[in-house]
């Protein structure tokens, strides 16, 4: 059901009007999967960390220590139990390092370097320091080099101190000794504020704090049109608590108001006939769904059907060609409710009821109903748990996209019998490596003769922020596919559409031309992911049918998602030499594999989707080399 992303108009921009006042912070909000690992036990903070070498972030402090130990030869917890530091040492440690690193100097032996990347090449493990004057033991570190480090306020957090009262008080340490260097120059409250907000981009600028459209920072949308005036005091602005009862019931209006124009877009954008034209025009996905009712008449026939999100109706008339008895055909649009009324009539199926008073009688297989499933009146149209089949084309872009899955279980739930089926009944995400065919730079390097490869660069750096939909050839994958997440829509909850999973992809010699030299070198740029819905022989016992988006199989039109790395990074099958000096991923150390972290949950803007990645890539002696997340909205 997945359709052009151009063809959504943009929403309204009703929004609520709220004076925020600088008072007391709230308590930090539990952000869940997308910011905590809750298997490893991490403790978060509000900003990413920034590694004291590098530029890669991470959420957890824990982390980025083992980070610096496995790939800079940095040790923090080695050293500061060697040296016996304590909270005041280790401050000064942290910004005496950042202080080194930024004019390219080892800190252990103070070699200066020509460049930064230079300078991780040469990083090596801590000299001793025993017996002599320690380089940062002096009172200037206890300065922050890097203004408002998270660092500076966690890293006592995550490791195990003797004294039970240095965890307890170093986050009021760290605070007393930020709010000594910072100077008031006007006591006018109005005028306070943060200095920054510890979110540096590529280019080196500093963001502002503001309020993303991810589902970090906010509830799924299926709690969002339920705030209780609790919560919306909560949504309302993280300083202030509004004491206005209607103030916060019209704020939890106006996100209920917000979802009601994402539906009404979302529905009358479909009254176009082009995207209905390329959805039956995809011969994959009608002949798949064709198959399957037709060729399966045991469950069909005598059956009640109910068609979620019917459209022109093509699945209610297989239904109807099948044997159903009857069929409640659901459409929300408008338009398409009363074109898909007409096509029902022409070919004889519509229902209806005998107007005479005398005999009531019922005629014709196929009613169709105008609404959301949701908003069905039960006494009119059809009574709960009454219904044999429950069949739809639901998916979108990477199958989740445009949550209509969630009306499907509202259905399930509200009206399919006891042991009744559902149809498709089973869906499967995949999740591969792609190479540089797979990007648009081959294209521009010769454009007619001319090089015009800035271009590809640039669109490839664009990649990395915005997911693509497009089809990739199979011959561009260079890794193996991984199974990302599996779903049994006849137990799953709409929850269960927000997932973390932890995949491993290592290269794969398929296609010869991807691979380089005697090592089988080749460069993955990112990840692909598709997805296959079954048919299983759970309901369709005579012929089973599998729906596959793979770029395996003949294309659909919902193509593939493609998320692009902000670097490639470099694979090689077998043995190879290895360069220690040279970080995990580059050509004089390729990766041997590469494990990924995937979370995908429903975006704050109803209907979108958010996409996190993180990856680890692993050499063939086992060091690791993590980059930053990477954040991806498909809206």
């Amino acid at each position: 059901m997945a359709k052009n992303l151009a063809d959504y108009e943009e929403l309204g921009n009703e929004e609520p009007v709220i004076v925020a006042e600088d008072e007391e912070e709230e308590e930090e909000e539990d952000w869940g999967d997308w910011n905590a690992d809750e298997e490893e036990g991490d403790n978060e903070s509000d900003s990413e960390l920034l590694c004291l070498f590098c530029d890669s972030k991470y959420n957890a402090t824990e982390e980025l220590f083992e980070h610096c130990k496995v790939t800079h030869y940095f040790d923090f917890h080695g050293i500061r139990k060697t040296l016996g530091l304590d909270f005041y040492a280790c401050f000064k440690l942290i910004n005496y390092v950042r202080s080194q690193v930024a004019e390219s100097s080892c800190w252990s032996c103070k070699l200066i370097c020509q460049s930064k990347l230079v300078l991780q090449s040469h990083l090596h493990e801590a000299s001793s320091f025993k017996d002599t004057m320690l380089p940062w033991d002096n009172d200037k570190y206890l300065k922050p080099f890097m203004q408002d480090d998270p660092l500076l306020y966690s890293f006592a957090e995550d490791h195990d101190v003797e004294v039970e009262e240095e965890n307890v008080t170093s986050v009021d340490k760290v605070e007393d000794l930020i709010n000594f260097e910072r100077i008031c120059i006007d006591d006018d409250s109005s005028l306070g504020g943060e200095l920054y907000n510890f979110q540096t981009q590529e280019n080196g600028r500093k963001e502002i704090p503001s309020t993303s459209n991810s589902c970090l920072n906010n509830k799924n949308p299926s709690q969002e049109a339920k705030i209780s005036s609790a919560d919306a005091e909560v949504a309302c602005c993280a300083d202030r608590k509004p004491k206005d009862k209607n103030l916060r019931v019209s704020f939890a209006k106006v996100v209920e108001n917000d979802i009601k124009n994402v539906n009404k877009n979302y529905f009358g954008s479909y009254s176009s006939f082009a995207i209905h034209r390329e959805m039956i025009s995809d011969k994959v996905r009608t002949d798949a769904y064709r198959q399957a009712i037709l060729n399966n008449p045991s469950l069909f026939h005598g059956a009640s059907v109910m068609d979620v999100g019917c459209g022109t109706g093509i699945l209610s008339l297989f239904a109807a060609q099948a044997g159903a008895s009857s069929v409640t055909a659901v459409e929300a649009s408008d338009k398409m409710a009363a074109v898909a009324t007409q096509i029902v009539k022409d070919n004889g199926f519509l229902w209806h009821k005998s107007s005479n008073e005398a005999v009531s009688q019922c005629t014709g297989i196929i009613r169709v109903v105008q609404g959301m499933v949701e908003e069905l009146d039960s006494s009119k149209h059809v009574q709960p748990h009454s219904i044999d089949m429950l069949l739809s084309e639901w998916m979108g872009y990477c199958l989740l996209y445009e949550s209509m899955l969630s009306s499907v279980l509202f259905a399930r739930d509200r009206w399919l019998k006891p042991g009744g089926a559902i149809l498709p009944d089973t869906a499967t995400m995949f999740v591969a490596g792609f190479g540089r065919g797979g990007t648009s730079i081959p294209f521009w390097e010769n454009v007619y003769g001319f090089n015009m490869s800035c271009i590809g660069k640039e669109l490839v750096e664009d990649a990395a922020q915005i997911p693509i939909v497009d089809v990739l050839d199979s011959s561009d994958i260079v890794t193996n596919t991984a199974i990302l997440q599996s779903f049994d829509l006849m137990g799953m909850t709409p929850d269960d559409m927000d997932f973390t999973s932890r995949i491993e992809l290592e290269p794969q010699f398929e296609n010869q031309d991807n691979f380089s030299g005697s090592t089988c070198k080749t460069w993955c740029y990112g990840v692909v992911l598709w997805f296959e819905t079954g048919f299983t022989s759970r309901f369709c016992k005579e012929m089973p049918v599998i729906l596959s988006t793979s770029p395996y199989t003949p294309k659909t039109h919902w193509s593939q998602t493609i998320l692009s790395f902000k670097e490639p990074i470099a694979m090689a099958m077998g043995k190879t030499s290895t360069d220690r000096s040279a970080a995990v991923g580059t050509d004089a150390c390729p990766a041997m594999r590469i494990q990924s972290r995937i979370s995908i949950a429903r975006a704050s803007q109803h209907r979108s989707i958010d996409i996190s990645l993180e990856i680890v890539g692993i050499d063939a002696l086992g060091r690791k080399r993590r980059w930053p997340v990477q954040i991806f909205n498909l809206a």
